[in-house]
C-alpha cells in the first residue's frame, strides 16, 4: 500500500477521529460556544473532507492559478528562511523564498514545501482534548474527550492556583521546543509571574556544544555566518550545509559558485550530501575529530603557515615550532591572540600527523595536504563546524580545537572567513517585575529541575556556571525528584519523549507528573502522556511570529502572520493561549498576569489588547517597532510603517563589516584566546561553588585533562558507551534532510522522497552498513535487522553502502514514531512504530561543560537479523 493511500485510510483511535465531536454531549467550537452533536459532527466531517481533498491535491497539480503571495517565514530548522506563501481562495498552495531577503532570496530548501502537507494534514489535532484515563503509558489509551477552550483554561488555571496555594508553584515547568521569538511571553514572562524557575528550553539538544568552542576562544556564543562566496578553501567539519545545519536555502543557491571558486574538504564519518560534491572527503573515525584538529594545527605551525597579521610572529622571524620541542614564550610576540606558545608547549608539539593517523583513520598524507592547502589560502579560508564532532561526551575541547583553526589562519571576523552577523533592533517587552508577588520573587531563584550548575553539569554558557540548559537531564530530575518533584508541565512545540536520547526515560518521567498540558499540532509521543491537549496553529500560515538568522553577510528578520481562515479550533501557544490563561486566572482572583499583558499596547494607537487575537498582534508590533516605525529607525532596511513592513515581510541588516572585533573579542583578555583565560575563569568559579579544584570538576564531567591543559583546545580520548567485544560497531546518527525539526514524518512526501538523502531508500527506514561488515555478518540489503545498544534496541532495514567506513553503522534520525499520525507510525491505532527511533538506542549522556546532549559517536551497537 502506498503512503498516499495510507493517508486516506480511516483512523480508528477514538481520541483523534476525523469526527472528534462524536463523543460527549456537544462540541465546543470557537471560544466556549457549544453546538448540538449532530450539527457539530456534520460540520467537522465537512471540514475533514476538505482537508483530505486539499492534502491529496498538493503535489498533483502542475499549473496553479496564481494567487496572492503573502510573506511568512519557516521554522522547520534553524535556517529560519524568509518565505512567501501563495494563497488562492483562502488556501495555501505553494511556498517559495522571499525575494526581499538578502539572506536566502527566492531560494527554498525541500523542507519548506512539506509545510503544505503539515498544514492540511487530516491527522492534526482539531480542538482541545481532556484525558479521562488516569493511567499513563505507551500502551494505555488516554481516552481523550473533546472540551471547549474555556473548559481547558478552567482546568489549567485551577491546577496553577492549587499549586500556588500549596506553596508549590516552583514545581510548575514550562518547556519549549522550536519557537518563534514571541516565545518571551510563554517562556519568560509567564513563569516569572507564576513564580517558577523552571523554564526549560530544547537548546542543549540542538547546538550548545557548537557554541562552546567559539565562545571560549573568541567570546562569541551564538550561530554564525560563513563568507563562502569570498572563501578559497572551506573545511566542512561535521557540517552539511546543502542538507542540514543552518541557512540551507542560501547555500543550496550559491553552492555551485562556491565549488567553482573554493576547494571544499568534508570531514565526516559518512558520505554526506555535501561530501558527494566536495573535492576531498576525510572519513574520520567516529569520536576522533579532536585528534585530527590538533594534528592540523600542528602542521600549520610547523610549516610556518599561521597568519602573521592576526596571530603575530617570532621576534627574529625564525620558526621555532619544531615537533616535540618546547618554545620560549618570550620569543614570540602576539598581535590579536593570546597564548599560542602555551598551546604549543602543552598540547600541539607532540600531535603529529602520524599520531593522528593512528587515532583518526585519516592518512598522514591527507592530513598534511588538507592542513597545508587550507592555511595557504588564508585568511580567505574557513572551518565550518557542525554538531557531529562536538556533541560528544568529551566534545567541548574538540569544539575549541576545531574553532582554533580559524584563529590560526586569521579567518575569524575576516573576508572569506567566519562572521558573527549583525544584531536586530528590537524593543523589550514591558518587564514583569512589578507583577511578581513575594512568592514569585522568591521561587524564581530556586534551582532548576534540569540540574544545571550541579558539580557534574557546569553548563558554562557565556562564562557563567549553571547558566546553560541541560534539557535531557530534566527527565532524570523528575524521576529522582532532585531537587524536587515536578507536578505540572506546560509544554509546546516539543516532543522530548521522541527527540531526546534514551527517550523511554522521558516516558517514565512523564508518568510521574500529575498534570501535563501539551500544545502541539499533532498527537506526538509526548501528547500521549498529557492531561490537557491544546491544538496549535501552524507557525507559517496561522499565527503571528518572527525569527532572525544570518547568512550572506546580512542578518534578516522575517514576519509571519495569520493569512488563512483556520480550519480547526486551533490557537497560537506563545501568545493567544497565554492571554486566555491570564483571563481565566483573573476570573479566579489572580489577575497579575492579565494586568501585565495589558501593558502590551498597540504602538500606533496605544490601545490595550482586549482579546487573544489583539494581544498576539500587538506583542509582535511592539517588540518590532524599531524595525517598522520610521521614528524609531536604527539600522538596516527602512519601512514606512507597519503595513509597509507587513507587505515586504522581511528586514535586512546592513552588510557586515569585517574585523569589527579584532580589537575586542569579548574574552577575558579581549584577544582571541588559544589559552583560554575565559574558560579558566568560568571553571574556577564553578569549582569554587563546590569547594573543589578544577581537576576534580573535570573528572566529574568525564574529562581526563589535568592542570593547565584544562584551559586550552586539546585532544581528550573519546568517551564511548559499550565494549567493542559485545558491540562491535560505532553508531552514527545523522539528520534526514527532509526533517522539519523531526515533525514531518506524517507527510507522505517525507517517505516518498527519502532517497534524496545519500544512501537512503524511498518509503523505508534503513541503517547503512559497509558491504565488508555486512558480508561478515551475513546481512544483505533489505534484510530486516535489529540494532542493539547498551540501553535499547530498534528494528529497521539494512542497506549496504560504501559511503560508510567499516566498523560503523549510520542511520538517519526522524523515523520510528509510534504516534504522530497514520503515516508516521506503522499502526497509529495500536502504537506500532514505523522504523526505529535512534534515540531509543542512544545513551543519555552529555557534553557537560556546555550542557549539550551527546548525540554523536558515543554509543556502540551490534546488528542482528530480525
Amino acid at each position: 500500500m502506498t503512503l498516499k493511500k495510507l493517508l486516506n485510510k480511516e483512523i480508528k483511535r477514538r481520541t483523534f477521529l476525523a469526527v472528534t465531536g462524536a463523543a460527549g454531549a456537544g462540541i465546543a467550537i470557537g471560544h466556549g460556544l457549544a453546538k448540538p452533536p449532530e450539527e457539530a459532527e456534520a460540520e467537522e466531517k465537512e471540514k475533514v473532507k476538505e482537508v483530505y481533498e486539499m492534502s491529496n491535491r498538493i503535489g498533483e497539480v502542475d499549473d496553479y492559478v496564481e494567487g496572492q503571495w503573502i510573506p511568512t517565514g519557516c521554522s522547520g530548522c534553524t535556517s529560519w528562511c524568509s518565505k512567501e506563501a501563495n494563497v488562492v481562495n483562502g488556501r495555501v498552495i505553494k511556498v517559495r523564498g522571499n525575494k526581499n531577503s538578502k539572506v536566502n532570496g527566492e531560494v527554498s530548501c525541500p523542507r519548506a514545501h512539506l509545510s503544505l502537507q503539515q498544514l492540511y494534514d487530516p491527522d492534526r489535532i482539531k480542538q482541545p482534548m481532556k484525558r479521562t484515563n488516569p493511567d499513563k503509558g505507551r500502551d494505555v489509551d488516554p481516552d481523550f474527550v473533546p472540551i471547549s477552550w474555556d473548559e481547558a483554561m478552567e482546568e489549567i488555571a485551577d491546577k496553577i492556583l492549587e499549586l500556588r496555594e500549596q506553596d508549590e508553584n516552583h514545581k510548575i515547568a514550562v518547556q519549549r521546543g522550536r519557537y518563534t521569538q514571541l516565545r518571551d511571553i510563554i517562556y519568560s514572562h509567564v513563569p516569572a509571574i507564576l513564580g517558577t524557575p523552571n523554564n526549560i528550553s530544547h537548546s542543549s539538544i540542538c547546538a550548545e556544544a557548537e557554541k562552546f568552542g567559539p565562545y571560549y576562544t573568541e567570546g562569541y556564543w551564538n550561530y554564525r555566518d560563513f563568507d563562502v562566496l569570498n572563501s578559497e578553501y572551506i573545511i566542512l567539519w561535521g557540517a552539511d550545509p546543502i542538507a542540514s545545519n543552518r541557512q540551507i536555502s542560501y547555500y543550496l543557491g550559491v553552492w555551485p559558485d562556491v565549488l567553482d571558486k573554493a576547494k571544499v574538504a568534508v570531514i565526516e564519518p559518512r558520505l554526506s550530501a555535501s561530501a558527494t560534491k566536495a573535492h576531498e572527503w576525510l572519513p574520520v573515525k567516529p569520536a576522533e575529530d579532536g585528534a585530527l584538529a590538533v594534528a592540523m594545527a600542528h602542521v600549520i605551525l610547523t610549516q610556518g603557515l599561521w597568519n602573521k597579521e592576526f596571530v603575530g610572529d617570532f621576534h627574529d622571524g625564525e620558526n621555532r615550532f619544531i615537533p616535540g620541542k618546547t618554545v620560549d614564550e618570550e620569543t614570540f610576540e602576539e598581535n590579536y591572540t593570546h597564548g599560542l606558545v602555551k598551546w604549543w608547549n602543552l598540547e600541539l608539539k607532540d600531535r603529529t600527523p602520524e599520531w593522528a593517523e593512528a587515532r583518526s583513520g585519516v592518512p598522514r598524507s591527507q592530513i598534511i595536504r588538507v592542513a597545508t592547502e587550507f592555511a595557504e589560502k588564508a585568511p580567505k579560508a574557513l572551518v565550518w563546524m557542525g554538531g557531529g564532532p562536538v556533541m560528544q561526551v568529551r566534545g567541548g575541547y574538540t569544539s575549541m580545537a576545531i574553532s582554533a583553526l580559524n584563529g590560526l589562519v586569521g579567518s575569524v571576523d575576516s573576508e572569506g572567513g567566519t562572521l558573527r552577523g549583525a544584531g536586530v533592533p528590537r524593543k523589550s517587552y514591558p518587564a514583569p517585575d512589578e507583577y511578581m508577588d513575594e512568592n514569585a520573587q522568591e521561587k524564581i531563584n530556586y534551582q532548576k529541575i534540569d540540574q544545571r550548575g550541579y558539580l557534574e553539569f557546569p553548563a558554562l554558557k557565556e562564562g557563567k556556571p549553571g547558566s546553560g540548559v541541560v534539557t535531557n537531564r530534566m527527565a532524570d530530575g523528575i524521576l529522582k525528584e532532585d531537587p524536587y518533584d515536578i507536578k505540572m508541565i506546560m509544554a509546546y512545540w516539543n516532543n522530548f519523549a521522541f527527540s531526546a536520547p534514551e527517550a523511554r526515560r522521558w516516558e517514565e518521567a512523564l508518568k510521574k507528573v500529575d498534570f501535563i498540558v501539551h500544545m502541539v499540532t499533532h498527537e506526538s509521543e509526548m501528547t500521549r502522556y498529557a492531561d490537557i491537549v491544546l491544538p496549535s496553529t501552524h507557525h507559517m500560515f496561522e499565527q503571528w511570529g518572527f525569527l532572525n538568522q544570518k547568512g550572506n553577510k546580512h542578518t534578516h528578520l522575517w514576519l509571519a502572520r495569520p493569512m488563512i481562515e483556520r480550519f480547526f479550533d486551533v490557537k497560537d501557544p506563545e501568545a493567544e493561549v497565554q492571554w486566555l490563561l491570564a483571563e481565566k486566572l483573573a476570573e479566579k482572583g489572580f489577575d497579575k498576569l492579565l494586568e501585565h499583558f495589558k501593558n502590551f499596547k498597540d504602538p500606533e494607537t496605544e490601545k490595550e489588547p482586549t482579546n487573544e487575537i489583539e494581544f498576539a498582534e500587538y506583542a509582535t508590533k511592539l517588540t518590532l517597532q524599531p524595525i517598522w516605525d520610521p521614528n524609531e529607525y536604527e539600522s538596516g532596511d527602512q519601512f514606512d510603517g507597519w503595513e509597509d513592513f507587513k507587505a515586504v515581510g522581511v528586514w535586512n541588516s546592513d552588510e557586515y563589516k569585517y574585523k569589527q572585533y579584532w580589537d575586542n573579542f569579548g574574552t577575558k583578555t579581549d584577544k582571541y584566546e588559544f589559552y583560554s583565560e575565559t574558560l579558566k575563569d568560568a571553571l574556577e568559579k564553578h569549582a569554587a561553588n563546590h569547594n573543589l579544584t578544577v581537576d576534580e570538576v573535570l573528572e566529574a564531567c568525564k574529562y581526563e585533562a589535568e592542570g593547565e591543559v584544562a584551559f586550552i583546545p586539546h585532544y581528550d580520548p573519546p568517551f564511548v558507551h559499550g565494549q567493542k567485544e559485545e558491540y562491535p560497531f560505532m553508531f552514527v546518527d545523522f539528520k534526514n534532510r527532509l526533517n522539519r525539526e523531526g515533525r514531518s514524518a506524517n507527510c507522505y512526501w517525507y517517505h516518498e522522497f527519502n532517497d534524496i538523502n545519500p544512501g537512503l531508500e524511498k518509503e523505508k527506514d534503513v541503517a547503512l552498513l559497509n558491504p565488508k561488515d555486512a558480508d561478515e555478518y551475513g546481512i544483505k540489503t533489505d534484510d530486516k535487522i535489529i540494532i542493539k545498544s547498551p540501553v535499547g534496541e530498534i528494528e529497521c532495514y539494512a542497506k549496504l553502502w560504501e559511503g560508510i567506513p567499516p566498523g560503523v553503522v549510520a542511520k538517519a534520525y526522524g523515523q520510528g514514531h509510534w504516534a504522530y499520525g497514520r503515516v508516521a507510525s506503522e499502526n497509529f491505532d495500536r502504537g506500532i512504530p514505523r522504523g526505529g527511533n535512534n534515540n531509543e538506542i542512544l545513551v543519555a549522556d552529555y557534553e557537560r561543560l556546555s550542557g549539550s546532549t551527546a548525540f554523536y559517536s558515543h554509543t556502540r551497537v551490534r546488528v542482528e537479523k530480525s
